[in-house]
């Protein structure tokens, strides 16, 4: 799923070409995909911890299979847009459940280095996807990006089939809270569109504004609902346990901070450093290739030291990363940004997978499912509120250096490289927000664990994972 996203980008100048169709609707090849992955993962999060995850995981293979054929087959871009979105459904249950059997299925003392491990092939996938895609495109034409999927994803089917357990629930199985599922669908299908829109017409036109009221109330319906529920499909409970949800809006930042930052810095390299297409792709490497190595690492760290630890240590990284990004000038050298990546690459690899192992171990077993989606939604929320927030914000320092009609391609290099250094200033305000909650809640535990050692080392409050959330 993560080759085939960046694969798919890197396509996107030749499908219209080949589609011949505008910008304004080719983008939609992407964003059809990104509607069902932000729409649906939530809710299959929910109906794998009812059904199965094997199952559900199994079921998005097989439809990600028949979505990716249905796109190499597509006469026109109208329908590539419609199977698009059928692919997307089959990724929404693969993404959403990934951390999930991964925490089910590995002992709780070596989570952080399995879920380190899945964290760096996926970076590793975002690194290949680019150089695949080009490859393909050239020797065998836009549709083989789709067909490649095929021998893939049924290579990964039969390996599931085989090798992963059955993960059935333990508990009797419970309804499906389908009034939930669509009011939340709703809202953040709105509040994803509302970002995307207000990007080209401004945040306060009428449709952003529409569709963010749309999203305000459709939430607030959702957390009526889920009080009332018999079966919610998401306990709030769980956002009751401080891990889980600090870990949870830290991550957060974090994604909305890389996303913000990811957008911008191509920009940077080709117009202001004058760098080609191909050089500015292999800079733009380093962090995944970063990640991809280190995650792993990171994860083994967080089971021997806790996770806490490890996760301030990438906080600080992180913060270290953005501040040296905001020194950089009109004559840096490529070495110099790679120098200043590291940091923020080596700070991701660092926090993500203990972070990710910190709110997956805190959820109940019964929960996992559900844990698993809200934390992959919370990851594509993230990096559609960075890129449409952080977008505009540069874009306000950019008319504030250059003038009110001031866009990239008129500015000069010193205005960009300014309203960049704005820019990576308050993201690094960001993420030291995320610190501080990380280094309040790392003091809340040692004192925590110091009273119950004082207390004879009684176990109080069983781990969140070895027991249930609040039942209604």
């Amino acid at each position: 799923g993560t080759v085939d996203g960046s694969i798919v980008n890197v396509a996107l100048p030749t499908l219209m070409r080949a589609l011949q169709a505008p910008f304004a609707t080719i983008q939609w090849v992407v964003l059809s995909y990104l509607m069902g992955l932000t729409v649906l993962m939530l809710s299959v999060g929910r109906l794998a911890d009812i059904i199965g995850k094997k199952r559900i995981f199994s079921l998005g293979l097989g439809v990600f299979v028949l979505g990716s054929g249905l796109c190499g087959l597509s006469p026109s871009v109208y329908w590539l847009i419609a199977f698009r979105f059928i692919q997307s459904i089959g990724a929404a249950m693969i993404v959403a459940l990934g951390v999930a059997i991964v925490t089910e299925t590995w002992p709780d003392a070596e989570r952080g280095k399995a879920i380190g491990i899945s964290g760096g092939v996926i970076s590793l996938g975002l690194v290949a996807g680019p150089a695949l895609g080009g490859l393909i495109l050239q020797h065998l034409g836009w549709r083989w990006i789709f067909f490649v999927n095929l021998p893939v994803g049924a290579l990964a089917l039969f390996l599931v089939l085989r090798y992963v357990p059955p993960l059935v629930p333990r508990q009797q199985r419970e309804a499906f809270d389908l009034a939930g599922a669509g009011t939340i669908g709703l809202s953040l299908a709105s509040f994803a569109l509302a970002l995307t829109i207000g990007q080209e017409q401004g945040f306060t036109a009428p449709a952003p504004l529409g569709l963010l009221t749309t999203a305000l109330v459709s939430l607030l319906l959702f957390l009526w609902i889920e009080r009332r529920a018999a079966h919610p499909m998401l306990d709030l409970a769980l956002f009751r346990i401080p891990t889980f949800g600090l870990n949870l809006f830290t991550g957060l930042l974090t994604f909305i901070a890389i996303a913000g930052v990811i957008f911008l810095l191509p920009f940077y390299l080709e117009l202001v450093l004058g760098l080609s297409q191909q050089n500015t792709g292999l800079l733009m490497a380093v962090v995944p290739m970063v990640l991809g190595v280190v995650a792993p690492i990171s994860g083994s760290l967080s089971d021997r030291l806790g996770t806490r630890p490890v996760t301030v240590v990438g906080l600080v990284l992180i913060v270290i990363g953005y501040l040296a990004l905001s020194t950089l000038g009109t004559n840096t050298t490529p070495m110099g940004f790679v120098l200043r990546m590291l940091p923020v690459g080596l700070g991701m690899a660092t926090f993500q997978s203990p972070n990710n192992s910190a709110i997956m171990g805190s959820a109940p077993r019964n929960r996992l499912g559900v844990a698993s989606g809200t934390l992959s939604t919370t990851r594509t929320m993230g990096q559609t509120m960075g890129i449409a927030v952080l977008g505009a914000f540069f874009t306000a320092r950019l008319h504030a250096h250059a003038g009110p009609e001031a866009v990239l391609q008129t500015a000069t290099p010193e205005q960009i490289v300014r309203a960049i250094h704005d820019q990576m200033f308050l993201v690094a305000l960001l993420i030291a927000l995320g610190l501080v909650i990380a280094v309040r809640q790392w003091k809340v535990e040692r004192k925590g664990r110091r009273g119950l050692e004082g207390a004879g080392g009684r176990n109080i409050h069983p781990p969140a994972n070895q027991s249930s959330t609040k039942q209604p």
